[in-house]
């Protein structure tokens, strides 16, 4: 299994409209694709210098080619979407992680 790990930083200004359409829109769009069984949201502790709230959404599927054929397919458009309307005020990175135990 796979793991596609989203660490954000979302500015305090914006993080209402950020949480509700990251719960109403983004994460049902991202599950709708059919690459992840399931997501998760955790909010990331002891980071209250950033500049704003961390938070980690994990997106876990069966394999490696789920996971590039969302790459390829998917994850361009839902990455400008994000950029459009969050534009400067957040920093994301991504981390891949393979559950082995």
């Amino acid at each position: 299994m796979i793991i596609y790990n989203v660490t954000i930083n979302i500015d305090h200004a914006v993080h209402d409209e950020w949480m509700k359409w990251m719960r109403e829109t983004h994460i049902p769009e991202v599950m709708r694709s059919g690459m992840f069984t399931e997501n998760r949201m955790l909010k990331v502790l002891g980071d209250e210098d950033s500049g704003g709230v961390t938070y980690s959404i994990q997106y876990t599927c069966k394999n490696m080619d789920d996971f590039q054929r969302y790459e390829k397919e998917f994850a361009p458009a839902f990455r400008n979407e994000y950029k459009n309307k969050f534009n400067d005020r957040f920093v994301a990175f991504r981390t891949l992680l393979e559950i082995v135990g």
